[in-house]
């Protein structure tokens, strides 16, 4: 048995409603091998999501799951966190699920460093609701709401996460699913906000407007287009010829941030004892007047 038949929900909620040639399966197998292989507890893991094509990814797998509502799968995610510390928090979303609707919860999750993993799949357009102009659609490209081609600016989402203040930050795509799968394993490891985007390929809406081809030819445009950040990293070092001209059209893969910080949930733990220590001290100081 393959570790994805291991936690497949095999006789509901199928069939799926992914489109032939959709990249969601394959970075949902790539989160369910990295969760196998960190030997979770399946109790212990909760999949979170909110509405679209990404967000169905936790109804097809058996852990504990929760589907909520457009934008708000980080807001659920908090208050679980809070609540069950011990559990593992992983939140799917798709890019405008992420960074569009949801932008203000996914910004202020970054910023307190909570102990839970985004694992946002890219595909650059709205797919479910038909194909209208996401936050990551780039400049230039065509959606069903940009006829005439997209004239705003696309949101890096790892840049957006680093500088709001996440602190495990790194970018995989579909055709290199196994380094995908290894950043999501660190992001599962790491204590913080961990932020991991997958750059995915949308065949049915995407790639038609934009004339990339079929599922084959935009797994190679992604193999294509893919370039590791050790790669500038080393060019920095003067350990490589990459030139910047070289990146044109391109984007980084890698992990771009992995530090530590103190972490929201153990903070707000500590002050709430901190709290109650004091309010015990106090409380026996009046009594003493009394």
């Amino acid at each position: 048995m393959s570790v994805m038949h291991k936690y497949i929900r095999s006789t509901k909620k199928f069939p799926h409603l992914w489109c032939a040639g959709c990249g969601n399966g394959i970075g949902l197998s790539a989160l369910v091998r990295a969760i196998d292989s960190l030997g979770f507890n399946r109790n212990e893991v909760i999949l979170i999501s909110g509405i679209g094509c990404a967000a169905r990814a936790p109804v097809y797998v058996d852990f504990n799951t929760l589907h909520t509502t457009h934008g708000r799968a980080l807001a659920f995610a908090t208050g679980i966190k809070l609540v069950k510390p011990n559990l593992h928090v992983v939140v799917i979303m798709g890019d405008g699920d992420a960074v569009a609707i949801g932008g203000n919860h996914f910004i202020h999750s970054c910023r307190r460093n909570i102990d839970i993993t985004a694992i946002v799949f890219n595909n650059r357009i709205y797919g479910m609701t038909g194909g209208q102009c996401s936050p990551t659609t780039p400049r230039g490209e065509y959606a069903t709401t940009v006829p005439y081609g997209n004239i705003d600016y696309a949101f890096d989402i790892c840049n957006l996460a680093a500088g709001a203040g996440a602190t495990f930050v790194a970018r995989g795509t579909t055709y290199y699913a196994r380094e995908t799968e290894r950043f999501i394993r660190k992001a599962l490891e790491h204590k913080g906000f961990s932020v991991v985007e997958i750059i995915s390929q949308c065949p049915t809406i995407y790639g038609r407007l934009n004339k990339m081809g079929g599922p084959i030819e935009m797994l190679r445009w992604l193999r294509d287009h893919a370039v590791p950040i050790e790669k500038v990293r080393q060019r920095w070092s003067g350990e490589s010829n990459l030139l910047k001209e070289d990146l044109g059209g391109k984007f980084l893969t890698g992990i771009f941030v992995d530090r530590e910080a103190s972490e929201f949930v153990s903070e707000y733990y500590k002050m709430a004892a901190r709290v109650r220590s004091e309010t015990r001290r106090k409380t026996k100081q009046t009594r003493r007047k009394r």
